[in-house]
């Protein structure tokens, strides 16, 4: 017997059995006890609770029942750990001060923000809150596995169906072997529709997520200070943000007082006024008189006495910092990820939430088409025995047994076992003739609602926009306001929020280079002078764009193959006067063979905006402002182009305006808008102006009533012209005149509609720029030849003209000019 014992025992490495078996309690813990899981933002325990209560019945329209039979439920059949440890767990799912939005409905004391405990599990009841009954919808539809509990006796889900992103939601604290989580709640309305804006666009940002997402809304409320931390936090995943207490100062009989509403999460009242106290004795903190605790069940109210000469706001900044009033959350988005740890950022929490709802949503549908096909499989059975009754009838009885009968059915009239089944069980009363006519309503119910789950399973579209509108439900019943409010740190201020909001100059050159300047760079000149050096370009390049924006506006880019890009006016590199560029490249990802032929600024994405577009061979589209609201970063498709077609030009409208367009050889068209309809975003347009084959348009633009159109040759002249010279024509129409094209002039490159308190600024092929008043330009008749604007070598001509509103502060030294030279007049005056 010895020398068997013996044979069994093995030689082993103190170091290694150690080292494996920390790893393999280490995974335990981290996998089974102290992380969620992404899917649903639950750890097993959690879990467990949430689904013994839905076997046991206690859903939130049933009794409340004692805390004490649920505990005992899951640590009997699914959670073999301390009932201290299940009972504290679903207190904290019962309190409105630790979760945002409660997961159990408790009936009794279960405690309180002071810190005091919760009664015992005997004395306190509960049941499933109201939306605890989201986490657990369909679970019986098998939208989710279900694996061996401890004992192999009982069978527990893995993961919950969780038809909101409870992670998010709800949060949750952790600590494992090595690792800890720590994720803050939200508000429920915000994360739902953060991931109904991936469903839009699935490659969105966590920085574009952020407009969706303002930041942690705590069940407490307070104030979150700053935002730079909750950025860093959503796009790596760890971050810290400052909390921050709700205090108001009041006047109550010529002393002061600060009154706290609202506490920082998970801080403990009765402590923090401990702490005060103490401080308040140890005279680190001078002035307070009192301090006393109004608070009731209609809210929070601590009072803070101050003396008369005490300046208040010392004091409360004082608490601030040196008290619970303001702390500091640590985020630390660790959960796991197909049963491994991961930390995550905010687009990546949602993405695996979206994909686990692709699966319930899928597994739910072919749950229910297995049972429809297998209902209408039995009501294809009855409606054969119906329309064969007799015969039926006549097996049956001739029948010794009911397995003589079905094997009978089966054989005569090639049924199934179950149909054949069906049959025999066939009460009497279906064979009326009004049971009948409900079969065949049945079954053609059936046969509709299969087509439709089909098509479900086959189109992820379909499947996603049950995820939005089942969201959608959600939030309506469930959503409420933010509690906690965000506000801009004392010391932090966002890169965007340093920028300042000016108008610049933004240019781009034929070869690609651009760059943004501020509007006053160039002073105002008289017509016809030689201009200032606006860009020193490089050999065969000459600016091709030039346009006023404001710093915090977007720039919609769209190129001459019919893409759009989008940037920040201000992500521009702000240059001198005279220098190059940047290279367009290196700010946006477009092809190669790919040039940008239109740009305009974008205040906000409205609805209610159109943009239109028009091409060099005369096609017209319009298009909602909002289709273009998600630009990835390789781009987007603006317009399908024809074959040999480009884009020349693009404009912002409300839908109800007219246009004007012009061709290189001096025609013009000009119709109303709503000639064209509104079209998808990729969609090719119409037909704007029929211009002959060696003619092309050159320009395009929205008419101003008692506006004037302005037209710029390629060699330097220009005129106004009034638009009502210009009649309202049929779309696609040849047009009419509008410019008399001769060698002297050259062909037109600009048509602007303009007013008289704007400038114009025009550069030519060489970089040179000129800017001048719009009243300073001639009015004439449409067949002229216009005046002499700027003079231009003979190996040189215009690229490019724009329109440029007056600023105040030139408008302003303007005047001043005058004032002076009256004054000048009068003192000369005066001496003589």
């Amino acid at each position: 017997m010895a020398e068997e014992q013996r044979s069994q025992v093995r030689d082993r490495d103190i170091g290694v059995e150690m080292r494996e078996s920390f790893m393999d309690y280490a995974m335990s813990i981290i996998v089974s006890r102290a992380l969620p899981d992404v899917r649903d933002g639950l750890k097993p325990v959690h879990r467990r609770i949430l689904f013994a209560m839905s076997e046991l019945g206690m859903s939130s329209d049933k009794p409340y029942k004692k805390s004490a039979r649920i505990v005992g439920e899951v640590i009997g059949k699914y959670h073999p750990h301390g009932d201290s440890a299940v009972y504290e767990t679903m207190v904290r799912m019962a309190q409105d001060f630790s979760l945002r939005y409660m997961l159990i409905d408790g009936h009794g004391n279960f405690g309180s923000i002071d810190g005091d405990f919760a009664a015992a599990m005997r004395y306190t009841e509960a049941r499933l809150s109201k939306i605890a009954m989201e986490m657990l919808r369909d679970i019986n539809k098998e939208t989710i596995d279900f694996a061996p509990n401890y004992d192999g006796e009982e069978h527990e889900p893995t993961v919950l169906p969780a038809r909101f992103p409870n992670l998010l939601v709800n949060g949750l604290t952790g600590i494992a072997v090595g690792m800890a989580t720590n994720i803050p709640p939200h508000n429920l309305g915000e994360v739902i529709d953060g991931v109904q804006a991936m469903i839009r666009n699935p490659d969105i940002t966590p920085i574009e997520l952020m407009d969706y997402i303002k930041g942690p809304d705590f069940p407490t409320a307070g104030f979150v200070m700053g935002r730079e931390g909750i950025r860093q936090a959503y796009t790596t995943g760890r971050g810290s943000v400052t909390m921050r207490a709700r205090a108001t100062i009041e006047e109550n009989g010529g002393k002061a007082r600060i009154i706290v509403h609202e506490l920082p999460y998970q801080v403990n009242k009765a402590r923090l006024v401990e702490k005060i106290a103490e401080l308040v004795r140890e005279k680190k903190i001078e002035g307070i008189t009192d301090l006393r605790d109004e608070s009731d069940r209609n809210g929070m109210r601590v009072v803070i006495e101050l003396r008369r000469d005490i300046t208040p706001s010392v004091v409360l900044n004082n608490l601030y910092k040196q008290t619970q009033m303001q702390m500091n959350f640590s985020y630390n988005m660790l959960a796991l990820v197909n049963r491994e740890p991961r930390v995550l950022n905010l687009r990546d929490i949602l993405y695996y939430y979206l994909q686990h709802q692709i699966e319930v949503i899928r597994r739910r549908t072919e749950f229910d088409l297995k049972k429809a096909e297998a209902r209408a499989h039995i009501l294809e059975g009855l409606r054969i025995a119906l329309d064969h009754l007799d015969e039926v009838i006549k097996l049956i009885r001739a029948s010794q047994t009911a397995e003589e009968a079905r094997d009978g059915l089966i054989s005569r009239f090639s049924l199934t076992y179950d149909q054949a089944q069906a049959i025999l069980d066939m009460r009497l009363q279906r064979l009326t003739g009004l049971e009948r006519d409900k079969i065949e309503a049945e079954y053609a119910e059936l046969q509709k609602k299969i087509a439709e789950l089909k098509a479900i399973l086959a189109d992820e579209q379909l499947v996603l926009q049950i995820i939005s509108e089942e969201l959608e439900d959600v939030k309506s019943r469930f959503g409420d306001e933010r509690r906690t409010e965000l506000m801009a740190s004392d010391d932090e201020i966002l890169d965007e929020d340093l920028i300042p909001r000016e108008d610049v100059v933004v240019s781009v050159t034929h070869s690609g280079y651009v760059k943004r300047l501020p509007v006053t760079t160039y002073r105002s000149q008289k017509r016809g002078g030689r201009g200032v050096i606006g860009m020193d370009t490089k050999d065969n390049d000459f600016v091709e764009h030039l346009f006023v924006s404001n710093t915090h506006h977007f720039l919609l880019f769209f190129t001459n193959k019919g893409k759009v890009y989008r940037l920040k006016a201000y992500e521009i590199p702000d240059l001198s006067r005279t220098a190059r560029g940047t290279p367009i490249i290196n700010l946006l990802q477009i092809e190669q063979g790919e040039t940008v032929n239109a740009v305009i600024p974008v205040e906000s994405f409205e609805s209610e905006q159109f943009l239109f577009f028009a091409t060099k061979q005369g096609v017209v589209k319009k298009t909602p402002l909002d289709d273009y609201s998600n630009i990835r970063k390789i781009g987007l498709i603006a317009i399908n182009l024809r074959e040999d077609d480009e884009l020349i030009g693009v404009k912002l409208t409300d839908g109800n305006q007219e246009i004007i367009m012009g061709t290189s050889q001096g025609m013009s068209i000009r119709f109303p808008e709503q000639d064209v309809r509104p079209m998808g975003r990729s969609a090719t347009g119409v037909r704007g102006i029929n211009s002959d084959d060696d003619d092309f348009v050159i320009d395009m633009d929205v008419v101003v009533p008692e506006n004037e159109v302005l037209i710029v040759t390629s060699k330097g002249y220009g005129k106004r012209t009034p638009i009502s010279e210009y009649r309202i024509q049929t779309r696609g129409g040849k047009g009419i005149k509008t410019l008399n094209v001769t060698e002297k002039n050259g062909p037109i490159v600009g048509l602007k509609v303009v007013q008289n308190d704007e400038d114009l600024m025009i550069m030519t092929s060489s970089g040179t720029m000129i800017r001048m008043s719009m009243d300073g330009i001639s009015t004439m008749g449409r067949n002229t030849q216009g005046v002499k604007l700027i003079h231009i070598r003979e190996e040189d001509s215009v690229a490019t003209v724009t329109r440029v509103a007056r600023s105040d502060e030139q408008e302003t030294n303007e005047e001043l000019e005058e004032d002076a030279q009256v004054e000048g007049t009068s003192s000369e005056t005066d001496e003589t």
